[in-house]
């Protein structure tokens, strides 16, 4: 099933997943950043278009509120 994401966008959701599954907690922008070697701002501009995309939802201005609107099996392999 095609949910409209890019690869790229598939990525970060995934990373938002596992993330989140191992450590109890959504990552921070700062854990992303690290993860996929990028600025931060970069990240940013992902979660946003995350967001605004209907894929995940977050709470502006509240750490670590990043939470997935898609299930696993729409959700790509973490590479």
């Amino acid at each position: 099933m095609d949910l409209g994401y890019t690869p790229r966008q598939g990525q970060y959701l995934a990373f938002i997943y596992y993330y989140t599954k191992l450590q109890g907690v959504p990552p921070a922008e700062a854990d992303m950043a690290r993860y996929f070697r990028v600025s931060p701002p970069t990240v940013h501009e992902m979660v946003k278009t995350l967001d605004r995309q209907g894929f995940i939802a977050r709470q502006p201005g509240a750490p670590r509120s990043i939470r997935l609107l898609v299930t696993r099996a729409d959700l790509p392999d973490l590479e």
